[in-house]
């Protein structure tokens, strides 16, 4: 009988309690969200680069670096002459080298030129290799293999011609129109930047920009050339015909790299190989950990997540105490409940209780709203984050810190329900039976 008035109460109550709820919910949704987002966005950015050693680029910002290089943010204010590379290359304790060129997009994706040993070295997550899901790594000068986000945004398979444009911007004037490049190969998706990125080789990329200048294409001048004059052309051109291929590829090995990927023999070996190129005389460069470098990008950002967990728990806080004041603010209007209560032989301490437990089945309900509007969310938001940012979100959020988030406001919850609570048992031992009106 007792628990059925003190439900009935609940219901006559439902406006208020509904809005306590809501209230609370949306602060619980946004401590899980917030720290869950935080823990998957680093767990993303953490697992897009793996086995690499050392980034080496032209002296800067080892951030900049690390994000124009690998997240493909940015560009790089200058860069790295071939000649260095090969040098690298030829260093003992280096197992394998990878060279970047980037300048290129196409329709907002980014064009980065490098050469097969790319998908033969480059590894993700825990040491994840790249594969393909369909057609193979390419070979020709203008072939091309595209990430699996640009596929299946732009609807694009193996065999389709497509253009690239100059430079990074989402709309460009200045395309490549005069060398198309045909797909030979689809990436599996990965979850890292390589999805939202083309890759064409490195005598592709010199290939197309024959004849540009400061991102301008300068048009070849016609001039009437005498019969003689012609005809020896022509003889010169025919005689060199065969010889194409080996041109190209002497302008790919003369062009200018923006970010050379290094894989060691002995990991032990990271910080003296470091030092040596930091050291090169040749030209200045910087080599970079990635691992490190991403410590430093997170101790940069520990302010902003700070200030987004602070805001979260305000809103947890500012809920507690708003269903605290509405117990307090209703207690007045629960005489005759309690008086009712009291005549059916429950004591003050039992009106202590009933108090305490309201707010536990406030606070429950608003936690069980949370996980289940998050977990809502996620499942819909996930495809976009992933084709937009690059960003893996799990739908399993809920992780042992998470648990103890969940708990602590539980607690504050009882805390602060045992102001209500004591005021009632108060107030039913000072008023007895009688309702005061």
């Amino acid at each position: 009988m007792r628990l059925r008035l003190a439900g009935k109460s609940l219901l006559n109550r439902r406006g208020t309690i509904l809005l306590t709820i809501l209230s609370l919910t949306i602060g619980i949704l946004l401590v899980l969200g917030i720290n869950h987002l935080r823990t998957q966005v680093k767990e993303s950015f953490n697992n897009t680069l793996s086995g690499t050693d050392l980034i080496v680029g032209a002296r800067g910002g080892a951030l900049n670096l690390l994000l124009y290089s690998v997240f493909h943010m940015g560009s790089s204010s200058h860069t790295i002459r071939w000649q260095t590379y090969e040098e690298l290359a030829k260093h003992s304790q280096v197992k394998w080298i990878i060279p970047l060129a980037m300048g290129d997009s196409h329709k907002g994706h980014r064009v980065v030129a490098t050469t097969p040993d790319f998908f033969a070295h480059y590894a993700y997550g825990k040491k994840q290799n790249l594969s393909f899901s369909a057609g193979k790594s390419f070979s020709g000068k203008y072939d091309l293999v595209i990430g699996a986000a640009v596929a299946r945004k732009l609807g694009y398979q193996v065999g389709d011609k497509i253009v690239l444009a100059h430079g990074l911007a989402q709309v460009s004037l200045a395309k490549h129109d005069d060398s198309p490049f045909i797909i030979t190969g689809v990436l599996s998706p990965t979850g890292t930047p390589v999805d939202k990125s083309l890759y064409i080789s490195l005598a592709g990329m010199a290939a197309i920009h024959e004849g540009w200048q400061s991102g301008v294409q300068i048009p070849a001048s016609k001039k009437q050339l005498p019969q003689t004059a012609q005809k020896q052309v022509l003889q010169d051109a025919h005689e060199h015909d065969h010889s194409g291929e080996e041109h190209h590829d002497h302008h790919a090995h003369d062009q200018s790299l923006s970010a050379i990927f290094v894989g060691l023999n002995n990991r032990a070996s990271t910080f003296a190989v470091q030092r040596q190129i930091n050291q090169y005389t040749g030209e200045p460069l910087q080599a970079i950990i990635p691992g490190l470098a991403l410590a430093e990008l997170w101790q940069l950002v520990g302010s902003v997540e700070t200030a987004f967990n602070l805001i979260a728990w305000l809103v947890v806080i500012a809920g507690l105490l708003g269903m605290t004041t509405s117990l307090l603010a209703s207690l007045s209007q629960r005489q005759r409940e309690f008086a009712i209560l009291r005549s059916l032989g429950a004591g003050p301490w039992y009106l202590f209780v009933l108090v305490i437990l309201e707010v536990l089945f406030i606070c429950s309900s608003a936690i069980l709203f949370a996980i289940a509007l998050l977990t809502l969310l996620l499942w819909l938001l996930q495809p976009w984050l992933l084709s937009e940012w690059g960003i893996q979100l799990s739908l399993n959020f809920m992780t042992q810190q998470q648990g103890y988030y969940l708990l602590a406001i539980l607690l504050s919850s009882v805390v602060l329900s045992l102001v209500p609570a004591f005021n009632a048992c108060r107030r039913a031992l000072g008023d007895g039976l009688s309702v005061k009106y």
